[in-house]
């Protein structure tokens, strides 16, 4: 052979030995040394792991024979995702895949673009919350890089029903919980605890056996089951609805409890809003419940509490006569009755049929300021009432810190003093009960997967006024209704009701006496000697209408007779 050939043979041979080498070296570099680094790094590639969320539990009111209904649960679907690796990045095939996706379904273009853009993420979600049909729609297209994965979202079945007692899942930041209402109050209950999944992806970046490899098993939230009668809570709702259109006002509430329990069986009020599109609504007020988040001054409802506080006290009977002039004047300020007539020599029944200022007054002055202001805060309206629902605030009785005669004279009857319409209808249900101040409650059980349930039990706060006062204290509410309210024109036949109407000024937003507009409100119960249920009314800012006996006596005497009927309580009369 050639020596030249073979010398070429001889390079040749050295430089296939020296890449075979080089290929070894760099073999064992990346096998041998690097070898835990690139393991990691195809693991992170292929290796899938996810945080499961556990379900969240239910909510639900019941009708009269304990049925449950859901108003919060879980609705299931699906989300559509794409894979923006696998998908062109070219203007016009992204613009095509659009339309054909958002011929299925609604979709905002910059969003999806902007999924689209994430080229290094094998998953993003483009629409959530999608049903079966369109779901499946979307997967028939058989778009590589598009598909649909199962999705569960918190559903409101009932829409707007006790939308404020319920409240909404929402984002907080970044976060999803509960806000507002039940939602919020018991969200750590609701959302249960988390799990742990570990699945891998296919080398086309798809999920695979995702479920096989659970390290965790998530916890499912508990259900929680609350006061609210459905059919109650409706009608409530519809009435309320109907007199707040007719006298035009600003907002309307209302609440139905039974006084020997504190238990609630409906709670409402306007405006609301519905917790499956909580977005669009344009007034986030709409989402707190006024019924525990809001002070009112009562007006005249709350002279049953001052004539009955100097009954318990003995300083007056309904028997007792004072010398009505129409007015009076306190340190220096003049303050009347509502029509400041005066009607001379009159009882205490009088100054509950006529709703006369200066006989609240009298009962006041008999009592004392101290007595006065004790019985007061006996009745709880300077204290939350510890309701199962978040916000709650409490009553302002700050104006009786200045011990000015005129001060009390006006709390006598409401006005200068403020109370939630919970608190108030806790304070009346002590005239109602028997003279027990009741801890009120909207959760009637809490149902823990494996455990028994927790069931509320009726509490007792404290005593406020003896037996024998609420009896007397009952008699003349009735004769209320019975003579004087409406003229007497509303007397039922059958049942015994007591009750009692009551008109505020609105103090002015930024202080320094009051406005022109009003406060309509109305509480009552029936049977009379024996309560089954207490309404508490408000009418907020109506229009066209005076007094609260004219606004509100139609509406409370439609929902006495619905529960009476509804819950088949026989007449007493």
């Amino acid at each position: 052979m050639h020596r030249t050939s073979v010398g070429r043979i001889k390079w040749i041979f050295i430089i296939l030995v020296s890449a075979a080498g080089l290929v070894m070296t760099r073999l064992f570099f990346l096998q041998i040394v690097s070898g835990d680094y690139y393991q990691v790094l195809a693991g992170r590639q292929h290796n899938y792991s996810k945080e499961l969320a556990p379900r969240r539990g239910s909510i639900y009111i019941q009708n009269k024979e304990g049925e449950r209904v859901a108003v919060a649960g879980v609705k299931e679907g699906y989300d559509i995702y794409v894979n923006p690796k696998m998908l062109n990045d070219r203007r016009a095939d992204t613009d095509a895949l659009f339309e054909r996706i958002s011929g299925i379904i609604t979709m905002d273009r910059d969003y999806f673009m902007g999924r689209l853009a994430k080229k290094d993420d094998p998953y993003e979600i483009i629409v959530s919350h999608v049903g079966r049909e369109p779901a499946e729609k979307i997967k028939n297209l058989n778009i590589e890089g598009v598909g649909i994965v199962p999705a569960e979202w918190r559903y409101y079945p009932a829409g707007e029903a006790a939308s404020q007692v319920i409240g909404f899942v929402g984002y907080n930041g970044d976060k999803l919980e509960g806000r507002y209402g039940i939602e919020r109050y018991f969200d750590g209950q609701l959302s249960g605890k988390g799990g742990y999944a570990q699945g891998a992806r296919s080398a086309q970046g798809f999920l695979i056996d995702l479920w096989k490899r659970i390290f965790e098993a998530p916890e499912e939230g508990n259900d929680i089951v609350l006061t609210l009668n459905i059919d109650a809570q409706l009608f409530l709702e519809k009435a309320l609805s109907d007199v707040k259109k007719k006298w035009s006002a600003e907002s309307a509430g209302g609440i139905v409890i039974e006084p020997s329990t504190g238990k609630i069986l409906a709670m409402a009020a306007l405006p609301d809003f519905d917790p499956n599109n909580y977005q669009d609504t344009k007034n986030i007020n709409a989402f707190m419940n006024p019924s525990v988040e809001k002070v009112y001054e009562i007006g005249s409802v709350f002279k049953p509490l001052t004539l009955a506080a100097a009954i318990d006290r003995g300083v007056i009977t309904p028997e007792t006569k004072y010398h009505d002039y129409g007015f009076l004047v306190l340190n220096g300020r003049r303050i009347a009755n509502y029509d400041g007539k005066g009607r001379g020599e009159v009882d205490m029944q009088k100054v509950l049929d006529e709703s006369l200022n200066t006989g609240a007054v009298f009962a006041m002055q008999q009592l004392g300021k101290e007595n006065f202001y004790d019985y007061m805060v006996n009745y709880g309206l300077d204290e939350k009432t510890g309701i199962e629902l978040p916000d709650e605030v409490v009553g302002s009785m700050s104006n009786l810190d200045t011990n000015r005669d005129i001060e009390y004279a006006t709390a006598s009857y409401g006005q200068g003093i403020s109370v939630t319409a919970l608190g108030a209808a806790r304070a009346f249900s002590a005239l109602a009960n028997g003279g027990v101040i009741m801890k009120p409650y909207i959760v009637d059980r809490i149902i823990k997967p494996g455990q028994p349930d927790e069931i509320t039990k009726p509490t007792e706060v404290r005593r406020v006024l003896k037996k024998e006062t609420s009896e007397i204290i009952n008699r003349m509410l009735v004769r209320v209704v019975d003579e004087a309210l409406a003229g007497g024109t509303v007397k039922d036949p059958h049942y015994t009701m007591a009750a009692k109407t009551g008109t505020a000024f609105i103090p002015k937003s930024g202080g320094g006496g009051y406005s022109d507009e009003m406060v309509h409100t109305f509480f009552g119960y029936a049977p009379g000697f024996d309560p089954k249920f207490l309404i508490f009314l408000y009418l907020e800012k109506p229009q066209g209408v005076r007094y609260a006996s004219q606004s509100l006596t139609a509406t409370f005497m439609d929902a006495m007779h619905f529960l009476l009927n509804y819950y088949q309580i026989l007449p007493d009369r």
